[in-house]
């Protein structure tokens, strides 16, 4: 069996299928995304790439695109820092261990599960890391695409706008894969104090992101039109 129990793989399990089973369903399957919030917001980056054809100077355009661009480098810089952390804590195993013994109903592991435990987590915020960079990269790329849309009484002027859109939800789709690799990095912790601990902690991410994506009261306003009370 190895340094995995059976309580281990099971919990590893539920972790790898809430995270890539999430984001199959909801980027790949049409009658799904189109109820969520990702879909909202690809009409809405359309609608403004359309508005845009007409406003003259974009500097508007511009300030917008560059705090997209800041969002997503603010989380890959903090990802470089969360890898150095967990490389930090590969060298420090037994202390880890130490730490991790302290910890009431915590199933303390052995050294070699602790590897494998830290060795998700940084494989996770790699993860994250590339998809927020190309992220960023693409909205470089929208930011030279804007610059050379036609104005209004330009014929092309149109179709350029759509194609500054398709790359604007381009840049997004991956800054939201860079997200949810926060969240379940999250969960991934939880994999530190117990196996139960980590399928806890999956499907509880996996509700909050069904809420937050398909339940919300933003994703309510931004099909509908209307806002309503409550949390978001």
């Amino acid at each position: 069996m190895g340094p995995l129990s059976l309580l281990d793989l099971a919990a590893l399990a539920v972790f790898l299928a809430c995270w890539f089973g999430y984001a199959s369903i909801v980027d790949r399957v049409p009658r799904i995304r189109a109820k969520s919030v990702i879909a909202a917001m690809d009409e809405h980056r359309r609608r403004w790439m359309r508005a845009m054809v007409a406003r003259d100077p974009r500097v508007f355009d511009g300030i917008v695109i560059g705090n997209l661009m800041s969002s997503a480098s603010f989380l890959a810089t903090t990802a470089i820092f969360i890898l150095g952390g967990l490389v930090a804590m590969l060298g420090a195993t037994e202390m880890g261990l130490r730490v991790v013994g302290t910890i009431p109903f915590a199933a303390t592991p052995t050294e070699a599960l602790w590897e494998i435990k830290i060795g998700l987590l940084i494989v996770i915020f790699i993860q994250a890391f590339f998809a927020l960079t190309w992220s960023i990269r693409q909205f470089n790329y929208l930011q030279i695409i804007v610059g050379g849309v036609g104005q209004a009484a330009d014929s092309a002027a149109y179709a350029q706008a759509e194609m500054a859109a398709r790359v604007a939800n381009r840049a997004a789709k991956h800054f939201n894969t860079g997200l949810r690799a926060y969240y379940f990095g999250l969960a991934a912790l939880a994999w530190l104090i117990h196996p139960v601990a980590l399928m806890g902690a999956s499907l509880l991410v996996l509700a909050e992101l069904h809420r937050r994506e398909f339940r919300s009261v933003v994703r309510e306003a931004m099909t509908e039109g209307r806002s309503a009370p409550g949390g978001g």
